[in-house]
């Protein structure tokens, strides 16, 4: 698969490796005519439009939850979530 994966993709960078953004937030899901959807999984998008290539972002929410998890989080500051009131801060975790 691997191989596959990167002789398909030409963006891919030198020795195959792909940067991908990671946005997470943690709260209640739904499913909806079989897919899983709701606000924590469009806060979990929103969050990962801000994350930059090879960036893992986390909402507070997050970061409040893994808590003496030993992971070291970096304050990326208070950011819009675009559909969503009020201001955000969000974490890239190191």
């Amino acid at each position: 698969m691997g191989d596959r994966m990167r002789s398909g993709y030409p963006r891919s960078r030198p020795g195959g490796r792909i940067d991908v953004r990671i946005g997470i937030h943690v709260g209640e899901c739904e499913i909806v005519a079989g897919k899983v959807g709701g606000m924590a999984v469009s806060l979990g998008a929103r969050v990962m439009a801000h994350a930059g290539a090879g960036e893992i972002l986390v909402s507070q929410t997050v970061k409040d939850v893994l808590t003496g998890s030993g992971l070291q989080f970096v304050d990326r500051g208070q950011v819009s979530l675009k559909g969503v009131p009020g201001e955000w801060t969000l974490y890239a975790i190191r």
